[in-house]
C-alpha cells in the first residue's frame, strides 16, 4: 500500500475510529485501526469485538492499493503532531512508513490479514432517520445514562420504533430523558413485541461523532442481540446490553393537582448556576419555590454559604416549593437553544419534576429530601 492523504482529514476520520479500539485487551491486534484503500478510496475500521466501526476516509490520493493496521496510540500521536497537510503513507508489510515535508517515521508492521472482520449493512428491514433527528436524540438522551452501574441496562440508551417514530430514553434511576421523533420503517422494521433495544452509551458516543449534520437519511436496524446503524459515510455496529430497562412511561407520567410554569431557558440556566455556587459535593441540593410572580432559586450549605437568585414568571398559584440536584437541572439546560422555552411542571417535593419543551423531548427528576441530599 502506497498513499498520500490529507492530514486533516485523516486524522478526523482515525480519531473517530479510535474511540472503539480498546486500551488493553487480551487480543493486541485491537488495539489498531485498519485502513484500506482500493480505488483512490479509503476505509478505516475499527472493533473491541462489542462495538465496531467502518468509516470512509477523504482526501486519498492512491498510488498503490492494499490494507494496512495502524497502531492507535504511536499513529495518531504523529497526525496530532504532525504540522504536513500532506502526509505520506506506505507499508512492505514489515513496516510503516509516514512521511512529511520534513519529518519522517518508521512504525513496525502487523498482518491485516490478522484483524478481525467488521460487518457491513447487509438489512433488509431498517428505520430511516434524519441525521439532524439522531444526533439530537443522542445529544438529548446519552447525558442521563449511568455507565459506572451495576445495573447495566442503565448504561445505555433505549430506543423504541414504531411505524412513524423512534424513540430514545436515557436513565441512571435519579432522572430520565425522553426524545421522540419522525422515522420512517422500511419493510415493516419496528421494536419486536417483549423485545428492548438498549444501546451502549460508548456506541451512541461513536454514533454521534460518526455522523455528519450534512448526512441526510440513516438507516438503523435493530436485532435479536445488536443494533447496525449505516450513514453516507460510516457503518456502526453494537452488540445491545443486556437487562431489564425501568418502566419508562410510568415516570412521564403526570400527577393530578401539578402546576405548569414556563420559563426561559436562558435565563434559568443562569439562575441555576449562581444558586449552586454555594453547594458543596456532599449537598448538592437547590430550592425552586413557585410563588406569586416569581420563582426562588436558592442554596444553602453550612460550611459554604448561602445563594437566593430571583427569575420572574407567571404564576399565581399559591406557593410551591421543590429540591433538586443542580447538577441533574444544568445539564439538561445545557442541551437546549437559550432563546427557547421550557415548561416546568411542579407539584411538591415529594414528586418528580416534570420538564417538556415543544419538539418531543421530556426530562423527569427525582426530588431530593430538604437538606438537599
Amino acid at each position: 500500500m502506497k498513499i498520500k492523504a490529507n492530514r486533516e482529514q485523516l486524522l478526523s476520520a482515525f480519531q473517530t475510529a479510535a474511540m472503539v479500539a480498546p486500551t488493553r485487551s487480551p487480543k493486541p491486534i485491537l488495539q489498531n485501526v485498519k485502513l484500506r484503500v482500493a480505488d483512490n478510496l479509503g476505509e478505516l475500521a475499527a472493533t473491541d469485538t462489542e462495538v465496531s466501526v467502518r468509516l470512509e476516509v477523504g482526501g486519498i490520493e492512491m498510488e498503490a492499493p492494499g490494507e494496512v493496521v495502524l497502531p492507535v496510540a504511536r499513529f495518531g500521536a504523529i497526525l496530532r503532531e504532525s504540522v504536513d497537510e500532506i502526509l505520506a503513507v506506505e507499508t512492505d508489510g514489515n513496516e510503516i512508513v509516514i512521511r512529511g515535508a520534513r519529518s519522517s517515521f518508521r512504525l513496525p508492521a502487523e498482518n491485516p490479514e490478522e484483524f478481525p472482520t467488521v460487518a457491513t449493512f447487509e438489512e433488509k428491514k431498517y428505520h430511516e432517520i434524519p441525521a439532524r433527528l439522531l444526533k439530537e436524540l443522542i445529544r438529548r438522551t446519552l447525558f442521563a445514562t449511568d455507565t459506572e452501574s451495576s445495573r447495566y441496562a442503565l448504561g445505555g440508551v433505549l430506543l423504541v420504533f414504531d411505524e412513524n417514530q423512534v424513540t430514545a430514553v436515557g436513565t441512571d434511576g435519579r432522572r430520565l430523558a425522553k426524545m421522540a421523533g419522525p422515522a420512517q420503517a422500511v419493510e415493516g422494521h419496528q421494536t419486536a413485541a417483549n423485545a428492548t433495544t438498549i444501546v451502549p452509551s460508548r456506541a451512541m458516543q461513536l454514533l454521534e461523532r460518526a455522523v455528519a449534520d450534512s448526512d441526510a437519511e440513516i438507516k438503523v436496524a435493530a436485532k435479536a442481540n445488536e443494533l447496525v446503524v449505516q450513514s453516507p459515510r460510516a457503518t456502526v455496529t453494537a452488540r445491545l446490553v443486556e437487562g431489564r430497562f425501568p418502566k419508562w412511561e410510568d415516570v412521564l407520567a403526570e400527577r393530578p393537582g401539578m402546576s405548569a410554569v414556563e420559563v426561559a431557558v436562558g435565563p434559568l440556566a443562569a439562575a441555576v448556576r449562581q444558586a449552586a455556587i454555594v453547594t458543596s459535593p456532599e449537598s448538592r441540593g437547590i430550592s425552586f419555590c413557585f410563588e406569586d410572580g416569581c420563582l426562588v432559586i436558592s442554596g444553602s450549605t453550612a460550611e459554604v454559604g448561602q445563594s437566593r437568585v430571583e427569575v420572574p414568571i407567571a404564576f399565581d398559584k399559591g406557593k410551591i416549593e421543590v429540591s433538586l440536584d443542580h447538577r441533574f437541572v444544568t445539564e439538561y439546560l445545557k442541551v437546549l437553544d437559550a432563546d427557547k422555552t421550557v415548561s416546568m411542571k411542579v407539584l411538591d417535593n415529594d414528586n418528580p419534576a416534570i420538564f417538556h419543551t415543544d419538539d418531543g423531548y421530556t426530562y423527569v427528576v427525582m426530588p431530593l429530601s430538604r437538606d438537599g441530599r
